[in-house]
């Protein structure tokens, strides 16, 4: 049995793929899977650094997953913007911290303002 049967992808990220009104994702299996490994090990990767900084600075939870949130949004990051909440979401559950609020919203806006475009 290969890895990829082994992987069950979530439907939260599978409902990224999914344009409204259709109920198949608009990529393939392969691709989807592949992009759900990255954003997963992402989160995972970012639980450390969101604790340390928590702990350092003394900010709240929401402030961390903001800033985090920020940095994946940057100029140059590899995730769409619907991954990148994804991603916010899955690293909120992983610490048990509330998840971030309007982690869609705050996307679309900083998106937005990093193209140069008003939010």
């Amino acid at each position: 049995m290969s890895n990829e049967n082994q992987i069950e992808i979530p439907q939260s990220f599978i409902a990224l793929y999914v344009k409204p009104g259709q109920g198949r994702p608009n990529a393939g299996h392969a691709v989807v899977l592949e992009r759900y490994e990255q954003c997963e090990d992402l989160a995972s990767t970012l639980t450390e650094h969101a604790s340390v900084l928590a702990f350092k600075e003394n900010l709240s939870g929401q402030e961390v997953l903001r800033r985090c949130h920020q940095g994946l949004l940057a100029d140059g990051s590899y995730l769409t913007e619907q991954e990148s909440a994804w991603v916010i979401s899955r690293l909120a559950e992983l610490l048990e911290w509330a998840p971030l609020e309007h982690a869609a919203a705050e996307s679309a806006t900083i998106a937005n303002v990093a193209r140069g475009k008003n939010g």
